[in-house]
């Protein structure tokens, strides 16, 4: 989505200020940057002819794309944004195109060239306009037709764009598939949540379209209405539902990819969940894709997203059953941060079947008590939850992902419930329910709720993609039992963190009541949050290499049973430590013949299930020492290694369990690559479909080197093909030295993915690597080791730490006046101008929250904010310099 946001300079100061520069973005315009993101490589000549149709009583604007080859060929419609032009769809248009597809773009009344008043979807405006245009495709000769007068059609579009697709196949039985995005099903719900006036962004939508006086009448009235009120009546909803999909849902019967997005408080997850279920319940084909990021910003993921598009058409529209359409429902998951750039890293996580937003409930007990919370005369000041509109793709909204909140809560203007320290990792995907009790000295109360998951101590806050559940109360003087409904997310809480429930008074992006009133709050039971245990597969047609990692083999406990060396008694297992992957106490080894002089010394740690461990250490660290001991190969002189409780020692069983790439593997230079795994897995003497071995062998990405001998490998291939080795047999710990060698970048960007999916399976990875920036993207923790000793182990986050100094990237240059004024903000220790922002070091009580508010205050073009220190930094402290 392309948010197109103005210089910060002479916007309007308090919330006029906010609404004024949302307004200034094109916020709706999502198709558009959703196809401009992606260039082809394909340079297969498209043909496109221009011109203005009348329809109607309106001229539209109109642009049609079409093969170089002859022929008929399946339609598709793409449908602009709000606020865009059939401009921003040229790019997706041509793609398409080259695909050998026919593409119909239009500009849609009240935008670009074309003619007319918007009319929010009207069904006899911009839907009717549409139909006619289907009319025009059924008569050209280069459109494959059904029948007269019915040619083969889909329609594509985000968020508007999104809607009059949903909504055409509901009025136009000729509509064949369709793939809407990040758009709305009900647009009544959308805007007045639970009776709630989403004042912000319904402000944005009226002044990104161009004020008032471009809508219908009826349109402008009802705005206006409702914007001097404060409060939308049922006439408001019913303009609104009529207007939305939700209306013709029951006709809606054609195969519908819906995609959403996570960071979205315009159209949140609840919106494509409700069209999910009425169009699965008509029979057709449904599946459901979250995105990273929405119309508050983020990742929006194009190219995956545009490809998943195309497939979906590939498959309804050409009838091609082959193509890959992706799981039924896949989710996109933060998994760490960029250290070069601070932005959140993205994997996937997918089912079989789509879960819905209340999958496998799990309560969680809170503590409060009753509370009472006052509403401020004008709702002022108020609560922030989100800035909706500003900081575009990648900006302010994506704090959350990266462990900052821009959510203000203002003492007394809110209750708070709080969880005990969690004792296990939590997976929330889906709404949580709370029970409340509501007593109001008025007749009405309007609440905002929201789930933080706070840090250990309370020292960092998150709110999951700045989202709040609006809810009003109707007879509330006489109390009144109330389940709220909260945002759906999809948030991992960690270990030792906290669920808080927030129930505020007021909120920026909401209208809320100006008389005051003093509520009184009490919970009624626990937290229900749901968890969606199914969804925890790879997410979309994954990476070649995706095969090989989760068919890890166990190289190193192999090699050990082909050796003839004698087994020898050891200790007895600790059934306490059955299902710990790795421990390792006191562990020494000396270099040998020296009784003073330690590869290894007193070196003590432990991994669990789920983790991906990063080795880290210079040169004579002794990671390989200990890689080589935790393997059997060598015998430590002192202490003890566990791996699922059983001792390690030379040819020990349990060394099944573990796969390992270290130091590269031996291979008969005669044979061939596959020659090599296959007479490599027939000596383990397990069945050779435990082997997994085809998808090694694809995955290996050898082509046909795979039937040449290895002599002829060069090292990168050699690398390639004893990693596939290394993970036949799917091992519950994987143990991968430098295993980036020899890969280009692609490769490792590739392996990176497929060690965090191969750990969130519920199997252990422990990956020695030279290169810093791949172990903070790819690991959960981390053991830092020098001259042999453990320096320090924990979370990646814990030992990278955010130290007090933050890196805030800009969309402008910041002049100096401004760094000044930054400066001498409260919590503020100095700010530095850098050629991408502000290097920010807060003092003692400052935090990221408040700072962020305040920059906004100041009209800095907030892009991005993250941590200063990486890992890079943090590694050399440790060690002192003795890389």
């Amino acid at each position: 989505m392309d948010l197109r946001v103005p210089s910060a300079r002479g916007l309007l100061k308090g919330p006029r200020r906010l609404v004024a520069a949302a307004a200034a973005v094109v916020v709706l315009a999502g198709a558009g940057t959703w196809t401009a993101a992606v260039a082809s490589d394909d340079t297969r000549t498209v043909h496109t002819s221009d011109q203005v149709m009348p329809v109607d009583g309106v001229r539209l604007d109109t642009s049609f794309f079409t093969p170089a080859d002859a022929g008929r060929h399946p339609a598709v419609l793409l449908a602009h944004g709000f606020g865009g032009s059939k401009d921003d769809m040229r790019q997706q248009a041509e793609d398409l195109a080259r695909h050998g597809y026919a593409v119909l773009t239009w500009s849609a009344r009240g935008y670009g060239r074309s003619t007319g008043r918007i009319g929010l979807n009207d069904p006899k405006g911009e839907v009717a306009d549409v139909s006619r245009l289907i009319d025009w495709l059924a008569k050209r000769p280069e459109v494959q037709l059904d029948k007269p007068g019915d040619p083969r059609v889909g329609m594509a579009g985000a968020s508007y764009g999104g809607a009059i697709s949903l909504l055409t196949a509901g009025y136009d039985h000729r509509v064949d598939a369709i793939a809407p995005a990040v758009t709305y099903w009900n647009l009544a719900d959308a805007l007045f949540p639970d009776g709630v006036f989403k004042k912000l962004w319904t402000g944005i939508f009226f002044n990104s379209g161009g004020g008032c006086a471009h809508f219908e009448p009826e349109l402008c009235r009802t705005y206006n209405r409702v914007a001097e009120s404060g409060v939308p009546e049922q006439a408001d909803r019913g303009l609104l539902e009529e207007r939305s999909p939700s209306a013709v849902g029951s006709r809606i019967k054609v195969p519908t990819l819906l995609v959403q997005g996570q960071t979205d408080s315009l159209f949140t997850l609840s919106q494509s969940d409700a069209a999910q279920q009425a169009i699965r319940a008509n029979g057709a084909p449904v599946d459901v894709d979250w995105i990273a990021g929405g119309h508050d910003g983020g990742d929006l993921e194009t190219g995956r997203v545009q490809a998943r598009v195309r497939a979906w058409f590939d498959r309804y529209l050409k009838g091609d059953k082959s193509a890959d359409t992706g799981p039924a429902f896949r989710i996109t998951r933060t998994g760490g941060v960029d250290s070069t750039n601070g932005t959140a890293q993205l994997r996937g996580a997918s089912a079989g079947a789509y879960t819905g937003l209340r999958d496998h409930p799990r309560g969680i007990a809170l503590t409060g008590g009753t509370q009472h919370v006052t509403s401020p005369a004008g709702a002022s000041p108020p609560g922030v939850s989100a800035l909706p509109g500003l900081g575009g793709s990648g900006g302010l909204t994506q704090l959350s992902a990266l462990g900052v909140g821009v959510s203000l809560d203002f003492p007394g203007q809110y209750a708070a419930f709080a969880s005990a320290p969690l004792t296990h990792d939590l997976q929330i995907t889906g709404t949580p329910t709370a029970t409340v009790r509501i007593t109001s000295t008025s007749d009405d109360a309007v609440l905002f709720g929201k789930v933080y998951d706070v840090g250990p101590g309370g020292t960092r806050q998150v709110l999951p993609s700045q989202l709040v559940a609006p809810f009003r109360v109707t007879g509330a003087k006489a109390g009144k039992d109330v389940t709220v409904t909260l945002p759906a997310i999809d948030h991992e809480v960690r270990k030792g963190h906290r669920l808080r429930l927030v129930l505020a008074s007021t909120d920026l992006g909401y209208a809320s009541p100006n008389a005051p009133a003093t509520y009184t709050v009490t919970l009624k039971g626990d937290l229900s949050v749901p968890t969606a245990p199914a969804v925890t597969t790879a997410a979309a047609p994954l990476p070649a290499w995706v095969w090989w990692l989760p068919a890890a083999g166990a190289v190193a406990a192999l090699a050990l049973l082909l050796t003839t060396r004698r087994r020898t008694a050891g200790p007895a297992p600790d059934p306490e430590l059955a299902e710990v992957p790795l421990v390792i106490k006191d562990l020494s080894k000396r270099y040998a013949k020296s009784a003073d002089r330690y590869a290894v010394r007193e070196l003590s740690f432990r991994v669990e299930k789920g983790q991906v461990l990063g080795l880290l250490g210079p040169n004579g660290a002794g990671k390989t020492t200990t890689l080589r001991m935790l393997m059997g190969l060598i015998t430590p002189d002192d202490g003890e290694i566990r791996v699922f409780g059983h001792a390690v020692r030379a040819g020990a069983p349990v060394l099944s369990r573990v796969g390992a790439f270290v130091e590269g593997a031996g291979f008969l230079p005669h044979l061939s690559g596959r020659e090599n795994l296959e007479l490599y897995w027939r000596a383990t003497g397990r069945p050779p479909q435990d082997a997994h071995l085809e998808e090694a062998l694809e995955i290996a990405g050898l082509g046909d080197a795979l039937a040449r001998a290895v002599r002829t490998y060069s090292q990168g291939m050699r690398q390639r093909l004893a990693i596939a080795q290394a993970m036949l047999g799917l091992p519950d710990l994987l143990i991968l030295d430098e295993p980036t060698n020899g890969l280009d970048p692609p490769q490792i960007r590739e392996m990176r993915e497929v060690m965090i999916r191969y750990a969130a399976a519920g199997r252990t990875v422990i990956v020695s690597s030279h290169l810093l920036a791949e172990v903070e993207q790819s690991c959960t923790h981390l053991v830092v080791m020098d001259r042999g000793r453990l320096v320090q182990a924990g979370p990646v986050a814990e030992i990278v730490g955010s130290g007090d100094t933050l890196l805030v990237g800009t969309a402008l240059p910041v002049d100096e006046p401004v760094v000044e004024k930054v400066a001498a903000l409260p919590g503020v220790a100095s700010a530095v101008r850098t050629d991408d922002g502000l290097l920010i070091r807060l003092s003692p009580g400052g935090t990221a929250q408040r700072l962020v508010v305040e920059l906004v205050r100041l009209d800095v073009p907030v892009a991005s904010v993250g941590p200063h220190r990486r890992l890079e930094d943090a590694f050399l402290t440790l060690i002192g310099g003795s890389a």
